[in-house]
Order: structure tokens, then sequence, then C-alpha cells
């Protein structure tokens, strides 16, 4: 992949458009702004500055894996490779769940009953074969859904402008009513500004990973934070009520603006952004298992590539695990995956700063500043992923906090390294250098 389409994907691990966003308007536009123009700084900048550094260090496939393996050793590596695993499975289940929701905005009979998680599985299998063809397909691919999810958007801010300046309206930056929960809002927004490491475990797809995956990190960083805000700023201009928002309303705000044909496209945009999202984590995802496998600590066969390199056996595995979490609800999946994502993070930075202190002439193209500036950048995203852990403790899944279950999920980790040990012999050490 080269440097645009390495930047789309990105985009897509990471956001896929305005989309998802819409309950952060639970605590009304003024707070949900706010947030949104924060968290960029707080939370995408910190984490592109330490993945745009190690990236281009050391661009190996299995991205984060190698980082915190090389870092504190095969432990810790299994345990950054088992968490975001173990993340991915309710991440991706979030996906296929936006796409039959704004699918059955349209087609209401084609999502009814059985035919909902009919179609669930039918996007999986879908990307799963696009994934097939390789890293250079699902990037090109990147680049034509981006265009053909935002351009409704584009519309949708200059009908909300215009709305604003020539009709009369009025800003409601509160929302009408008892607001929502400020916490609700910042975990909504974290999850849709987390994901920046997923593109780092296909370095060896990339051309010029060195140069290009800094570059990708705050350009997508960037762009990411523009879809967000832009839109909603230009609906508030437009004087649509905050309590109109939740998840999927983007049709009726825009159809409200601009009439029913663009309502339907933001509807036909939300699918494709599903399709998009799910499709370029499973290039991300997969190479998990691959690069587990080739180190001996997993089966041999999730290594399996196909004529185009791609770990075909680790792409069917993953798929059929994200399968089995369709049917929790969005606010579930998003603490569980908060929690789970947000450990493999905090390792990811612990990385960065034992990487300068232990190998302080390793060949960085990119340094995120100066020791000291490597030790604070991780210090507030630490401090956002405990207040999520903690925000989710009154979260229930499988009848059990969400906090709980995934301290559970967390401890399994030791004990699967553990067993990998005795059934395989362990992996031979990673170079002192990268060529």
């Amino acid at each position: 992949m080269r440097l645009l389409p390495l930047i789309a994907a990105t985009f897509f691990m990471v956001s896929g458009g305005p989309y998802g966003i819409e309950d952060i308007l639970d605590a009304g536009y003024l707070k949900g702004l706010i947030i949104l123009l924060a968290l960029p700084l707080l939370w995408s900048l910190p984490t592109a500055l330490m993945i745009g550094e190690l990236a281009s260090a050391l661009p190996e496939e299995g991205g984060f894996y190698v980082w915190v393996r090389r870092a504190m050793g095969p432990f810790w590596g299994y345990q950054e490779a088992w968490l975001s695993l173990a993340a991915s499975i309710f991440d991706m289940a979030i996906y296929p769940t936006l796409f039959v929701l704004y699918l059955g905005r349209l087609f209401p009979s084609w999502t009814a009953g059985w035919h909902g998680a009919a179609w669930e599985l039918g996007l999986i299998a879908l990307c799963c074969i696009w994934n097939l063809l390789g890293a250079p397909a699902v990037g090109d691919a990147s680049i034509g859904l981006f265009v053909l999810l935002l351009s409704p958007f584009a519309v949708l801010i200059c009908a909300g402008l215009w709305h604003g300046a020539h009709l009369p309206s009025h800003i409601s930056w509160s929302r009408s009513g008892e607001e929502g929960g400020l916490t609700t809002a910042i975990l909504v927004a974290m999850w849709n500004y987390m994901g920046w490491d997923n593109a780092s475990t296909v370095a060896r797809e990339v051309d010029n990973p060195r140069r290009n995956y800094p570059r990708a990190m705050l350009a997508s960083a960037a762009v990411v934070a523009i879809t967000y805000i832009v839109p909603l700023a230009a609906a508030a201009w437009a004087g649509v009520p905050a309590e109109s928002f939740s998840t999927g309303s983007w049709a009726d705000v825009a159809s409200t603006l601009a009439g029913p044909w663009l309502g339907i496209a933001i509807v036909i945009g939300g699918t494709l952004t599903a399709v998009g999202m799910f499709n370029a984590l499973t290039m991300s995802y997969a190479r998990l298992p691959m690069v587990l496998a080739e180190d001996r600590m997993l089966p041999s066969a999730l290594a399996w590539k196909n004529g185009r390199n791609v770990p075909w056996v680790a792409v069917l595995a993953c798929a059929v695990a994200w399968a089995l979490a369709l049917h929790f609800s969005f606010e579930r999946l998003i603490s569980i995956d908060l929690i789970l994502y947000g450990s493999s993070l905090i390792l990811e930075f612990v990385a960065l700063i034992v990487l300068r202190l232990r190998e302080p002439n390793l060949d960085r193209p990119f340094r995120a500043g100066s020791l000291v500036t490597a030790c604070f950048i991780g210090a507030v995203p630490t401090a956002l992923i405990v207040y999520a852990d903690v925000a989710s403790r009154h979260e229930h899944m499988a009848h059990m906090p969400a906090l709980l279950l995934g301290a559970l999920i967390a401890a399994c980790g030791p004990v699967f390294y553990l067993l990998s040990k005795k059934t395989t012999r362990r992996p031979d050490p990673l170079p002192a250098t990268v060529d």
C-alpha cells in the first residue's frame, strides 16, 4: 500500500466517518463539540506520535505485538496480542450491527427477524473474501469507500450552513430536557477516536513504511477529527435539536435539511462505512494470529498464506470468533472494547519508553520528541483509559460487570501463554537491529 491507501485504510480502522458519534449529543452540542475537540489532542495525537515512532523504527508484520515483545520480552508481547485479539471480538461485532441498522432504515423487511443476522454474517463473509485479494486491494477500496460515504456529508454541511444563514433558526447548545451523562459522551468519543495502532500490523505490505507511517498517522488523525466536528457544528448552526440525535439519526437530519434524497444517500453511506471499517480491520487483526503462529505460539496453520500473501486461515479463524459476539448491544460492546483495547495501548506506551532506554541507538526516522516527551505523552491517554474502566463498572455483560469480564479475559492471557510454552518450541530471539 502507498501513502494515500494507507491513510484511507487507517481512517476506516479508526473512524469510518460521523456514523456512530450521535450518542455524544446526549450531553448536548456544547459539551459534545468540546469533547470532540479535546480528545484529538489528549487521546489521538499522543497515540499517533507513539505509533509514528515505533512503526517507522520497527516496520514489522505484527506491528504493536513486535514492539512490545522486543521491548519487554515474549510474555508481554503475547499479552499485547491477546488483549488486542480479545478486544477485536467485541469491536468487530459493532460494524455488522451498524450495517443492519442502516440497511433497515431503507428496507425494514430485509432486516426483520433472522434476516438481520443473515446480513451480518453476509458482511463478514464478503470482507473475508475481499481480504483474500491482498492488502493493496483493501487499501485501494478504502479510498473509493471514503469518497462515497463522505460525499453526502459534504452536501449536508453545505445545507446546514445555508439553513443557518438564511432561514429562521437558532443554536441550542444544550439539550432540551434532561441531558445524558457526560461519561457516556466521553466513552463514545474515545471509542470513535481509537484504533490508530491497527494499521501497524501490515507494515511489510506498506510502501516505504519508515516514511509513510508517521505521515499517515498525523494525516488520518486530522481527517478523522474534521469529519466528526464539522458535520455536528453544521447541524448545530442549522438549529437541529440535539435531542433529535440517536444512533442512526443522520439520515433524519439530512432529510430535514436537504430532502429525502440526501437522507437515503446518508443511509447508503452508513452501510458503506460498516463495510469499509470491517474490511480494513479484518486486514489488520488477521496478521496477529499469523505472526504468533510464526513465533510458534499458535498452531502453524494460522501462518498459511495464499498466493497474495494473505494469511487465509487466520482470516477465517478470526471471522468465526467475530460472528460469535454479534448479539451484544452497542453500548456494552463499546465498554468491553475500551477496557481490553485500553490495556493493550498502555503496553504500547510502555514499550515506547523501554525501547528509548534499552535501544537509544535504534534508527528512528521519526521521533515523538525527547525521552521526557515520550514519557509524558502516554500519561493522559492512560488516565482516560483508567477513567473509562472505572466508568464501565456499572455496565453488565454475560451477567457480570463489564470491568470484571474484561479482567477475567485479560487474566486468561498468562494462562494461554504458559500453555503455548508447554506445547510449542519457544521462538528465536528478535534481532537487535532492523535493516
